[in-house]
C-alpha cells in the first residue's frame, strides 16, 4: 500500500508541473518537455495500479503511443472532446513524430526515478 501512495503522489505531483509548462515555459518546453511529464506521469499511474510489475514501462508506452496515434482519426465526436482543454490535454490534437520520442524519455526517466528511489529506500532499511 505504501508504494501505491508514493507513486499516486508522484504521478499528481507531476500534473501542476506540465501543467506550468504549457502555460510559462519556453517552445522547448511546451513542445517536449510538457509530453515527456505527462508519459512520466502515466508511468507512475501504472505503478501504481501495478506496482509489482516491472512490465509498467510497456503498458505505459503502449499507453502513450496508442493515444499518440488515436490522433490520427478525426471524426466529430472525437474532435469535440479534444476542443474542450482537459480533453485535448489528455487526447492531445495532432500526430507528432516527435511526440513519441518524448513520451519515450519521459517513461525512461519515471523508470530511471522509480529503481533509484527504490535502491534509496532499500539501503535505508
Amino acid at each position: 500500500m505504501k508504494n501505491r501512495l508514493i507513486y499516486l503522489l508522484c504521478a499528481l505531483s507531476l500534473i501542476p508541473i506540465g501543467l506550468a509548462t504549457r502555460t510559462f515555459g519556453t517552445e522547448f518546453m511546451k513542445l517536449y518537455v510538457g509530453d515527456a511529464l505527462w508519459a512520466m506521469m502515466i508511468y507512475f499511474g501504472f505503478k501504481m495500479l501495478f506496482p509489482q510489475k516491472a512490465s509498467a514501462f510497456w503498458y505505459a508506452l503502449v499507453f502513450c503511443y496508442a493515444i499518440e496515434i488515436s490522433q490520427l482519426y478525426h471524426a466529430e465526436w472525437i474532435d469535440a472532446i479534444r476542443k474542450n482543454r482537459l480533453g485535448g490535454l489528455i487526447l492531445g490534437f495532432g500526430f507528432l513524430w516527435s511526440d513519441l520520442v518524448s513520451y519515450l524519455l519521459g517513461i525512461l526517466g519515471g523508470y530511471y526515478l522509480d529503481k533509484v528511489g527504490q535502491e534509496s529506500f532499500l539501503s535505508c532499511d
